[in-house]
């Protein structure tokens, strides 16, 4: 399972968040679920899962991820959660997310929809870890998690962002032996 090709270098040492949005429709600012993942000198250090009622009254993706527009209609817009989230991006060295260009383009659609700037802070996609460092093919999420042994709720967006930073934390490990 595990190779140390030399191609594959940790982008930036330090604490890092994993992050995992799920949406509700095919529009990019459409978040209705993210899960993020602080980690700290190789430790999970902080936990957050916010639920975010999308700017459309539209659900195309909960028979994938579960979530209803009815659970949804009490819960803060991108603009209102932004305050509670932001705060674990403080001091990060970069963002981490299985296939990061979806993340990264949900975040800063909804950043943009809502006025807010998105985090400066580089991402690293662990889909390319998991290959790279890994060594592990197919890459997908669910398959990546059942080489490694992480426990997942695919589609649920903490436990998705949780299995990202366990696979950063996988490749800095194979990559420091």
């Amino acid at each position: 399972m595990a190779r140390k090709p030399s191609s594959f270098i940790d982008p930036v040492p330090g604490p890092f968040v994993a992050i995992d949005f799920e949406t509700a429709d095919h529009y990019a600012d459409s978040a209705c679920a993210v899960g993020l993942i602080r980690v700290e000198d190789g430790r999970i250090t902080r936990r957050v899962r916010q639920f975010i009622r999308p700017p459309r009254d539209v659900m195309v993706f909960t028979h994938i991820h579960g979530i209803t527009l009815d659970y949804l209609e009490d819960k803060p817009d991108f603009a209102q959660a932004w305050p509670v989230l932001t705060s674990i991006f403080d001091g990060a060295s970069f963002i981490a997310a299985h296939n990061a260009g979806f993340d990264r383009g949900v975040l800063n659609a909804c950043c943009e929809s809502a006025g807010l700037a998105p985090p400066d802070i580089p991402w690293v996609c662990t889909v390319r870890q998991a290959r790279n460092a890994l060594g592990i093919y197919p890459a997908n999420l669910a398959n990546v998690c059942r080489v490694m042994g992480i426990k997942l709720n695919h589609h649920e967006a903490l436990s998705d962002a949780e299995a990202c930073a366990r696979i950063v934390m996988a490749a800095r490990r194979v990559q420091s032996s």
